[in-house]
């Protein structure tokens, strides 16, 4: 603000001289006062300026640097072989726990291994000890049917021969029936011995001992094959069955309709007949047409 003032006083300075020169035209002074007032204005705005630098300049903390003292020195090529150090250290131990890792993964792998193949033995001696259990035990139901077959043969051999002795005197007729009754009762055992002959054709022994693992299954599936063309027989069979069933039953209902038909017809006919008859003799006949007599 000062140095505009002063600015100002030096511009009417200066119209003010040259007022004057033109009143004095032929008079000539020297411009000092006007330089004067010039350097006034200009030192006036210098000392401004600087005033103004002063206070927007601001104390600030001087930086030092820290002081290493004097009895230590640092190695940084120490530090860095120590930090060196340390990462290989890791790295070491990183490597060795993966190495336990694996040897721990490879040896519960052995032990699985160790446990499968001890459960198959096991599962091998098992299935041998049920089988040889089964042979056993259809050995045993074999020898127990065997011997009730003998058991009932002597009995009924017994009863004969009883029989026979206690109606020997009931004379020639009774030998007759009672070689009636021997042929009948031949008739039936020699079924009965066709039967047992054919299911000991059909049902083979197992000899499956000797047999290996791939064997074994061969024969598994030999047996299932079998068992599901039974199974397809059976079930075809069972179709046939139902078939003809129908077909009998649809002859059947055909033959009662016909039958009805007929029956009908001939009732029809027998009271045609009888309606001509009374219309010859002159009297009307009475016939069953509907439930009721007419």
């Amino acid at each position: 603000m000062c140095a505009a003032f002063l600015l100002h006083v030096c511009l009417c300075l200066c119209h003010e001289d040259a007022a004057d020169e033109e009143q004095e035209e032929d008079e000539e002074e020297p411009p000092c006062r006007t330089y004067v007032c010039l350097c006034l204005c200009h030192e006036d705005a210098a000392d401004e300026e600087q005033e103004e630098d002063e206070e927007e300049e601001k104390p600030r903390p001087k930086l030092t640097a820290p002081k290493i003292p004097e009895g230590e020195k640092v190695d940084f090529d120490d530090i860095q072989k120590k930090r060196q150090n340390k990462d290989l250290m890791e790295l070491q131990a990183l490597i060795d726990n993966h190495f336990e890792a694996r040897k721990k993964e490879e040896e519960e792998l052995v032990a699985l291994k160790e446990r499968i193949e001890k459960r198959r033995a096991e599962r091998a001696e098992q299935q041998r000890i049920r089988a040889e259990k089964e042979r056993e035990r259809q050995n045993r139901l074999v020898e127990e049917k065997a011997r009730r077959e003998e058991e009932d043969a002597k009995r009924r051999a017994e009863d004969d021969l009883k029989k026979k002795k206690a109606l020997s005197s009931m004379g020639a007729n009774y030998s007759s029936y009672l070689a009636k009754a021997d042929q009948k009762r031949g008739k039936k055992q020699t079924a009965r011995e066709m039967k047992k002959k054919i299911l000991a054709e059909r049902r083979k022994p197992l000899n499956i001992d000797h047999l290996s693992e791939d064997k074994l299954r061969d024969k598994a599936k030999e047996l299932w094959d079998t068992l599901h063309q039974l199974e397809t027989d059976k079930f075809e069979f069972g179709e046939k069955l139902k078939r003809q069933k129908y077909d009998i039953m649809t002859v059947r209902a055909r033959v009662e309709m016909l039958a009805k038909f007929e029956k009908i017809t001939t009732l029809r006919s027998r009271i045609d007949q009888a309606q001509k008859h009374s219309k010859k003799a002159g009297t009307p006949a009475k016939g069953k047409v509907g439930g009721r007599w007419k």
